[in-house]
């Protein structure tokens, strides 16, 4: 038997890949291959980013709006509160010198003077009607007599030795003062007290005495006190 012999033909050699190709290859080798990013996805992440520091600078920005916008109201507010305040403030020396003529006439001089009478309720009339306005319009009248000293809110114009009445208590009021709202508009002119105890030290020694009343006395039998210093 003879062998077969292999044929012979003309085979065309396989083309070498180009340049393209292997680039392309490669791309897609690389997109494949895990815990890489694409070019796509680091853009996505940009934007991302911008996205969040914009929406930061949106919040920050309506955030000091709101404050600004609160900020204005409160202060719009505070002046229509306060916008009579200098003339109200004015009036005050009206009721002083309104207050001054009634204290000026004792009644007993006017007891049979029919136009002295007539006079004085005229007058007082006026004090009063003064005062209910300034009361309509949230002015508080400051009278502290038996308070504390508030040197917010008074002013010691001197001192009188009064030992019955503790140190700093206001025991004369020269001119009384007055508040608009919350707002102070003359502090009242007092005079203070002064040599008698402190009203701290005495508020302290009075709790000091009652703490020591409420204790009830040591036994001096044997076993009658016990120590818990240990």
């Amino acid at each position: 038997m003879s062998k077969a012999k292999p044929k012979t033909g003309n085979v065309e050699p396989k083309a070498a890949p180009d340049a393209a190709e292997l680039q392309e290859a490669s791309g897609e080798a690389t997109a494949e291959a895990p815990g890489t990013e694409t070019p796509a996805e680091e853009r996505i992440a940009e934007l991302e980013g911008e996205v969040a520091e914009l929406k930061d600078q949106l919040l920050r920005a309506l955030a000091e709006t709101e404050n600004l916008r609160r900020r204005a109201q409160r202060e719009r507010a505070d002046v229509v509160k306060y916008a009579a305040a200098p003339m109200l403030r004015d009036l005050l020396a009206v009721a002083d010198n309104l207050s001054r003529a009634v204290e000026s006439v004792p009644e007993d001089d006017n007891a049979g003077d029919q136009r002295l009478e007539t006079l004085l309720a005229g007058v007082k009339l006026t004090e009063k009607e003064l005062n209910t306005v300034l009361e309509r319009h949230h002015v508080v009248k400051l009278d502290p007599i038996g308070e504390r000293l508030d040197p917010h809110r008074h002013e010691a114009m001197f001192e009188v030795p009064d030992e019955s009445q503790p140190n700093g208590t206001v025991v004369q009021v020269v001119q009384p003062g007055y508040l608009l709202h919350d707002r102070l508009l003359r502090p009242a002119r007092v005079g203070v007290s002064r040599g008698g105890p402190a009203k701290a030290s005495t508020e302290g020694q009075e709790s000091e005495a009652e703490s020591t009343a409420e204790q009830p006395p040591e036994s001096t039998e044997p076993g009658g006190r016990i120590d818990t210093s240990v």
